[in-house]
């Protein structure tokens, strides 16, 4: 007992590497407010969302389009996750970006529908079931009889090399997902529960995989509800045959999808499990997701003479000396096998010699072929073996023994044959462990030979062996007809071990011969490489002289644990790809022109993975789900029963009122009544008939309703996913909504965001670098959370959580959380006309602020959104704070209590909690703020924005040019004037611009266009050119400005008109007291200066106003109306 008990830390060593948090006073305060808000929000059930009834709305008394257009919604759903564990904060990062812009949806006045439901199908949960049942067995019921054993980490994958088979060029690949990269390493799953949190006591029961669908659901929703998610409960569901409805809904899917076509029954290769005995999809892996079968070409090299040692060893073989023996390299470029000059072999490889009947054998790797016992070579698909064992071995051999063999290569110019020569680098893992060689365009190949040759007595070979002619059979526009020599020669690559150029090589000779190639000998001599490829093959084949081979492009592990395979099997499939053209095209035309993907990497992923996908098994025979209703001993896979699930959602709380569909919903209808064309009406693909009401049962108002829900809430607004489900789940998605749904019903909306990291690494339980959604929400707090996970990013590219940022926004929202409390009942704030210019400025900036923030939400870029609604908003009250305090007035009342009303609604949508506490304790309204509205404010004053920021600037170069005189002085360096002594500061102003501007001016003008507020950059840079390089350093600031004030809303005849949007002189003497205040200065003046060439100032404010001056600073050249110059000086005290 005491080894299970120690388990964990003896198999997976755990250090946690998160931030440690001390002092958790603050913490605990928001998180006891969050906790009573959510009570409040699910008690209310505010997130409870409708259609309008057919008794506000007759069911046909409107289009669905008028309906959704009279009253506004929005639908959106992220990927369901699945119930074999506990949500991560990865997965938050998804559902965050949902639960924003629900969050600004509702404020937007829309009917928000935000459900989810638990994904069981597949193999994942009764393969752990069924290790389960045997650990117990095994070990007892909790685990006694385990021994703590040490678990070796199991050795790397060596680096790719040259000498691995080639990827296909024209085929689009998908970089590992995050799923492939996540898998826990432990020996047993009973480790795996224990560090679930699961006790040792109650493991056992999860040995019955319904298990698992009773326990995990209700902790999903447990933790979502500690983030403060929306989601309308009600329509929560698992899936699988557990819920008889959703059973029904999937039963309805497959059906139609067969009668359509889009469902096929063929022979295909797949990736297969041989111990499970079905095709492994990517849900049913822990290893390889996103690995495809990669086809090949396998060529049948007949050995003409032995080399010596494996010559005495087939002589003593059961292989009859009349047998033909054959070496089966893999190649994805059949078009060059004119060009075969020799065949390589690892020599410290071992080989099996494979009966493929009683008169031919293969030489090939034991991994190929156990491959090809899956392809019809040794087995039919109705007795594959079950274990490699079964393999037909009659000898073995390494690859040394074998160097030297003469072989006769199909289609090579050398018909006499070639010879087996040795390659350190071939991999056994790839293709067949045999590689047939073409140096006139294979970089690999060209180097290794040339170096073969060089070194022929070191590798134990003749020299001319690797001497044959090298013959020329593609003409390329770039590297001429012997591609691999120019590029090995350009490239100055001088061995086969350098391997990072010769795959720079490898890359540019495949696409240019592919692409741009032309044959130059063979029957299909003329043609381009494109078109002559799959003609070579085919005539390969036909001849006899080579077949078809597939295996897994990448190394895939089912949730049994077993290596995967490629196998040629009957098998039902979705027909997506180029098999289906005119579905294939829909999608794409949909995903080009009416879909919102967010992002161009989103967009081009669906794109390239259209072009690329094929057609997909979507059935099984091991593993949970629905069965296949026309051939029950087949279930649904569990990508194919994933695609359309958000439109079960608008009806699943009429349906039933549990997940597991045991209780009635709302309307009391029974699961068999759900027949299919019930669900045809629901998803108005046909209308109501008496005969479907007699049919099915229930009654036509009931029927209406269902429809409505249906109808109103579709199409479905935004699935929110994590990109790596782009090339499965998001294009299945689009493709059965394609074929099942009318036009108006497809996604608007596909949002896919990048990986999460954690405080800058990836997430790993190994490391201890890892957070589950509870163990942050309990770290940091829900709103903690919620604003370090906006503030984590909104591209496809991988955003980062950090740690420290989520505690120092602990401190920050009680920090403002406190304010709010103290400044709401302060006394001394100031009523009557808030007509101060800081007044005018502060709620100016609100007004900008809201509209800024509005629009950041619309775009979905939520880290702006939260800079916006939170940082500059604080910042704003910041500033407004301090310049009242610097000119001794206080702020007024009802100003800062637009402020905190301003900012508990624009925080809404990220940090729900404390904004409700602020709306109902602080400002004391009775409702949630869950149920606000967007504020309605103006649009912000462009004369008023203009000064903000003139005051602004001119505050920080004031201030900072006394801070650079002080660091100055520390360094004891020259200073103007020493900052701790008495000190004078002179601000000059300028009555008038310089003449010099004017020609700038009327370039700017005529480059503007009015209506369009767009300025012709060209035109414009190309006119201030024409004015001289002496003329730019002084030109181009201006020019810029005058761009800024046009871009940021001043009107243009005040712009042109050389006018400032804002009286400079008013502005300067109310920051005079400030200043006065910030600087330290005794005296602060404002003086006026007029005059080209001779300037004179005048003092507009200050002891001596209304004095003349001739003699005036340095600064007072420089001023121009808008950017005032100013100098210090000391003064006596």
């Amino acid at each position: 007992m005491a080894a299970a008990n120690s388990t964990i830390g003896g198999v997976n060593p755990k250090t946690d590497k998160t931030l440690k948090l001390e002092n958790t006073e603050k913490r605990d305060t928001l998180i006891e407010i969050e906790k009573r808000y959510q009570k409040k929000w699910q008690e209310s059930g505010v997130f409870n969302a409708s259609a309008p009834s057919t008794k506000d709305i007759p069911a046909n008394s409107m289009p669905a389009a008028e309906i959704r257009r009279r009253h506004p919604k929005y639908f959106g759903t992220f990927a369901y996750p699945y119930m074999n564990g506990t949500l991560h904060a990865g997965h938050s990062f998804t559902v965050s970006k949902l639960e924003f812009t629900a969050g600004f949806a509702r404020m937007e006045g829309k009917r928000v529908l935000y459900p989810l439901g638990f994904h069981c199908t597949g193999m994942p949960i009764k393969a752990c079931a069924d290790k389960l049942r045997d650990e117990v067995q095994k070990f007892g019921q909790e685990f006694g009889g385990y021994q703590e054993e040490i678990v070796a980490e199991a050795d790397q994958a060596p680096a790719p090399t040259q000498a691995q088979t080639k990827e296909d060029i024209t085929k689009f690949t998908s970089n590992k997902s995050k799923a492939a990269a996540k898998t826990v390493k432990m020996k047993y799953q009973f480790q795996i529960m224990l560090a679930l949190g699961i006790s040792k006591e109650e493991i056992h029961r999860f040995a019955d995989a319904h298990y698992w669908l009773k326990f995990f659901p209700p902790i999903c929703k447990n933790d979502l509800n500690n983030f403060g998610a929306r989601i309308d409960w009600r329509r929560s569901f698992v899936t699988t045959d557990a819920n008889p409805y959703y059973d029904a809904f999937v039963r309805w899917q497959m059906n139609r999808l067969r009668e359509l076509d889009k469902i096929l029954y063929g022979i295909r290769y797949t990736i297969y499990s041989p111990k499970d005995g079905q095709p492994c999809m990517d849900h049913d892996r822990t290893e390889g997701e996103g690995v495809a079968p990669q086809d090949y070409t396998a060529l049948k090299l007949k050995v003409k003479e032995w080399a010596p040692k494996a010559a005495e060893k087939i002589k003593g073989s059961e292989i009859p000396d009349t047998a033909n023996v054959f070496l089966v390299p893999a190649t994805l470029r059949p078009e060059t096998m004119y060009g075969q000059t020799c065949c390589f072999v690892g020599p410290k490889i071992t080989y099996g010699v494979f009966k493929v009947s009683e008169n031919e054998y293969y030489v090939v790797t034991k991994r190929a072929a156990w491959n090809m016992a899956f392809q019809g070579t040794f087995f039919k698909s109705d007795n594959f073996a079950k274990d490699v064992s079964q393999l037909p071995l009659a000898l073995e051999l390494t690859g040394a023994e074998v160097v030297g063999t003469l072989v006769s290569a199909p289609l090579s110019i050398h018909d006499k044959g070639v010879r087996v020569l040795p390659m350190e680098s071939v991999l056994p893992t790839k293709g067949t462990g045999v590689v047939t060689s073409v140096p006139s365009d294979s970089p690999d190949d060209y180097a290794t030979v040339m170096d073969l040759a060089k070194k022929a007595e070191y590798y134990g070979i003749q020299k001319e062996w690797a001497e044959l002619e090298i013959p020329p059979i593609i003409e390329t526009p770039s590297y001429g007809n012997i591609t691999a020599k120019f590029l090995v020669e350009k490239m100055k690559i001088n061995s086969p071990k350098d391997a990072k150029q010769l795959a720079e090589a490898k890359d540019l000779a495949y696409k240019e011969g592919y692409y741009k190639g032309t044959m130059l000998m063979g029957d299909f001599k003329g043609q381009p490489v494109e078109a002559a490829k799959p003609k070579v093959k085919e005539a390969l084949i036909k001849s006899g002289q080579a077949f078809e081979y597939a295996e897994p492009n990448g190394h895939v592990v089912s949730r049994s644990g077993d290596e995967c395979v490629t196998a040629y099997l009957g098998q039902w499939f979705l027909n997506y790809g180029e098999n289906d053209q005119q579905w294939r095209d829909t999608v794409l035309d949909h995903v080009k022109n009416d879909m919102e993907t967010y992002s161009s990497e989103t967009q081009n992923g669906f794109e390239k993975n259209l072009e690329w996908l094929n057609r997909w098994a979507c059935a099984r025979t091991y593993g949970l789900g629905s069965k296949l209703p026309w051939d029950p001993k087949f279930l649904v896979e569990s990508l194919s029963d994933s695609t359309i699930y958000m439109a079960y959602y608008t009806i699943a709380h009429l349906l039933h009122s549990d997940v597991f569909g045991t209780k009635a919903g709302l309307l009391d209808i029974k699961p068999e009544q759900m027949i299919d064309e019930v669900w045809d009406y629901i998803f108005c693909r046909r209308e109501l008939s008496e005969d479907l009401i007699k049919s099915c049962g229930i009654s036509k108002a009931d029927l209406e309703t269902m429809r409505r829900e249906f109808e109103y809430w579709y199409p479905l607004d935004m699935n929110s996913s994590g990109k790596d489900l782009i090339p499965n789940h998001l294009t299945f998605f689009l493709y059965i909504h394609v074929a099942l749904f009318p036009k108006e019903y497809w996604p608007r909306s596909v949002r896919a965001n990048g990986h999460l990291l954690l405080n800058g690494e990836k997430m790993s339980k190994s490391t201890g670098n890892f957070l589950t959604l509870n163990d942050a929400v309990r770290k940091y707090g829900a709103d903690a959370c919620r604003i370090a996970l906006a503030d984590a990013g909104d591209g496809v590219e991988d955003a980062n959580f950090e740690e420290a940022v989520a505690n120092q926004i602990i401190l920050r929202m009680y920090t403002l959380k406190e304010w709010c409390e103290e400044v709401i009942k302060d006394d001394k704030l100031r009523t009557g006309p808030a007509d101060e210019l800081w007044d005018q400025l502060f709620d100016n900036e609100l007004n900008s602020l809201v509209h800024e923030a509005r629009q950041h939400y619309q775009a979905t870029d939520y880290k702006i959104a939260l800079k916006s609604s939170l940082y500059d908003f604080t910042s704003s009250r910041d500033f407004y704070r301090e310049a009242t305090t610097a000119s001794s007035v206080p702020m007024h009342r009802d100003l800062i209590h637009r402020y905190i009303t301003l900012q508990a609604l624009l925080i809404t949508p990220i940090a729900p909690h404390w904004a409700d506490y602020i709306w109902q304790e602080v400002l004391n309204h009775t409702e949630t703020v869950q149920s606000a509205l967007w504020p309605d404010v103006p649009l912000p004053n462009p004369s008023l924005t203009a000064a903000r920021e003139y005051v602004r600037a001119t505050s920080s170069a004031i201030t900072s040019a006394e801070a650079a005189q002080q660091k100055r002085k520390d360094k004891g360096k020259n200073i103007a004037f020493d900052p701790k002594k008495p000190k004078k500061l002179t601000i000059y102003m300028a009555a008038a611009f310089p003449a010099w501007q004017d020609a700038y001016l009327e370039i700017v003008r005529e480059s503007f266009d009015a209506l369009t507020l767009h300025i012709d950059e060209k035109k414009l840079n190309t006119s201030v050119q024409a004015k001289g390089k002496a003329e730019m350093k002084r030109a181009m600031p201006f020019v810029q400005s005058l761009k800024k004030r046009l871009q940021g809303g001043e009107k243009a005849d005040v712009v042109f008109d050389r006018k400032l949007a804002f009286d400079e002189g008013e502005v300067l003497s109310k920051m005079v007291k400030g200043l006065r205040r910030t600087t330290g200065c005794k005296v602060v003046e404002v003086v006026r200066v007029e005059g080209e060439e001779e300037k004179v100032g005048t003092v507009v404010v200050g002891e001596q106003e209304g004095e003349k001056r001739k003699e005036l600073a340095g600064p007072a050249n420089s001023a121009t109306p808008g950017s005032p110059t100013f100098y210090f000086e000391n003064i006596d005290g």
